[in-house]
């Protein structure tokens, strides 16, 4: 086995026996990713110099009997974290030369356990897509098959997963940007609970929807990930002050006697045929494990994708106002007067799908519409909440597709946005009730291509979600299986 092929936990106990430096593991996949990047296209920016020195210190704090579960360890970030004097580009023109002055929350966090920053991730253009297509840096190929897409927005982090060009990755998560590319990718991606994870140094996309979690080879690597950053952050107002488990621990718990819900408005006439036998063989292996399997509904969820793109593009259009040439972003050098000069940088620094989102959320917001599109979306938001509230009454975590298809072709679906918008569609309704869910490898199509299951937890739930997939993952193989590049 290589280096690079070591997970989280693997890793660390090969550097505390001292089988293993920090120095050699970030090398190692350092030079994995100088091999392979060229193809796959995940990094945006690599800091061979600064991994290398936070490598060294690692290996004395070490050596000094001082090691946390990631010291040491290599990871990679989303180009959405504010990194102190690491380019943060969010994948847009508009901040292509953007230098922060502090790290974010998620960022500092994983800083202070020791883990090594080996660079920034490639990703749809402010978050805004389902391929990581829209990024100005351009698409992210799948490891597993260059011509098909990653997913996105958090294309580059589970690509470079997928690839084992990072031990582990942070994401974010809007309407599915992180469980959808880890469904296409083969990999472990969890979006936890609104307000779990502090979002501050976070670029905004949709304020009330936005949400970071981890993209890792294997169950235990999440939990390792998740616990690193989840927790109370005075800095983020909508973070939420409750304690942090252990999660890594409550791993064991099984799922006998645990109730599965299935929801019935996700398993639907039109469902990929190789999706259906995955999760039909998903559902088989819990009940087999002792798990009661249930049917519930979701009775507003055909009304997600349109509510979703009614706030989430709202928000943006609010929150990408300050992109204007003055205080941030690129600034037009063509333009005469200051009138010209926003238009024009703006113009020049957003690509299509980010104009199209903000044009979409100016307009809802606009005198006269506000009411008819973006405050009935609210209210219908309130209705999916519930839903949601309802069914874990009666079941303890939701089984679900993460998509609709394997992965898809690049350039598919470029010419027709709605349908690009429907790739979401399982996981949209997720972030707007704020609870937590998360994707695990759980098959292949006939083309070879990874398949995802979706469990949805209740909020704050994260901790029954991880045992209930460690329990699936223990008695299956996919998650073992590595992209041949």
């Amino acid at each position: 086995m290589e280096i690079f092929d070591l997970t989280i936990h693997e890793m660390h106990e090969k550097l505390l026996a001292k089988e293993l430096s920090s120095v050699e593991a970030t090398r190692a996949l350092l030079a994995r990713i100088e091999s392979v990047d060229d193809r796959v296209n995940a990094y945006i920016t690599v800091t061979p110099e600064t991994a290398l020195a936070e490598a060294e210190a690692a290996d004395r704090r070490i050596a000094a009997g001082d090691a946390a579960l990631l010291t040491g360890i290599p990871v990679g970030l989303k180009d959405i974290f504010v990194t102190k004097g690491i380019r943060t580009t969010c994948g847009s023109k508009m901040l292509e030369n953007f230098v922060p002055p502090y790290d974010g929350t998620a960022v500092a966090r994983l800083k202070a356990q020791g883990a090594v920053i080996v660079g920034k991730l490639n990703q749809d253009e402010f978050a805004m897509g389902s391929s990581t297509e829209s990024s100005y840096f351009g698409a992210t190929k799948n490891p597993w098959n260059l011509e098909v897409t990653p997913g996105g927005s958090s294309g580059g982090s589970a690509a470079a997963i997928a690839a084992r060009e990072a031990t582990a990755t942070l994401g974010t998560d809007t309407g599915g940007s992180i469980r959808q590319p880890a469904s296409h990718c083969g990999c472990v991606g969890l979006k936890p609970t609104y307000g779990r994870v502090s979002r501050y140094g976070v670029i905004a996309y949709a304020s009330s929807l936005d949400q970071v979690g981890p993209v890792t080879r294997d169950v235990a690597d999440a939990a390792i990930m998740l616990g690193a950053v989840a927790g109370y952050d005075p800095l983020d107002s909508t973070s939420v002050d409750t304690p942090v488990p252990d999660y890594l621990a409550g791993l064991g718990a099984g799922v006998k006697g645990l109730k599965i819900g299935l929801p019935e408005q996700y398993f639907i006439e039109g469902l990929d045929p190789d999706v259906k036998r995955s999760m039909d063989e998903a559902i088989a292996l819990y009940k087999s494990l002792g798990a009661e399997i249930r049917a519930v509904s979701l009775p507003h969820t055909e009304y997600a994708v349109a509510t979703y793109y009614l706030i989430a593009t709202a928000e943006a259009s609010s929150n990408l106002a300050r992109y204007d040439g003055v205080r941030f972003g690129h600034r037009s050098e063509a333009a005469k007067g200051l009138a010209e000069m926003y238009a024009k940088s703006r113009a020049e620094g957003f690509g299509p799908e980010v104009k199209r989102r903000i044009m979409l959320g100016t307009y809802a917001l606009s005198s006269g519409y506000y009411d008819a599109y973006y405050l009935k979306a609210q209210k219908v938001r309130t209705l999916i909440q519930q839903d949601f509230l309802n069914a874990f009454r009666e079941v303890d975590l939701l089984l679900t597709p993460v998509a609709p298809t394997p992965p898809f072709r690049i350039g598919e679906k470029l010419a027709d946005p709605l349908q690009m918008y429907l790739s979401d569609i399982f996981t949209i309704p997720v972030n707007l009730a704020g609870t937590c869910a998360m994707s695990l490898p759980a098959g292949f199509c006939k083309d070879g291509l990874p398949i995802g299951l979706q469990l949805i937890g209740k909020p704050f739930g994260e901790e029954a979600i991880l045992s209930a997939a460690y329990a699936f993952e223990r008695e299956t193989e996919w998650h073992k299986r590595n992209a041949a590049l």
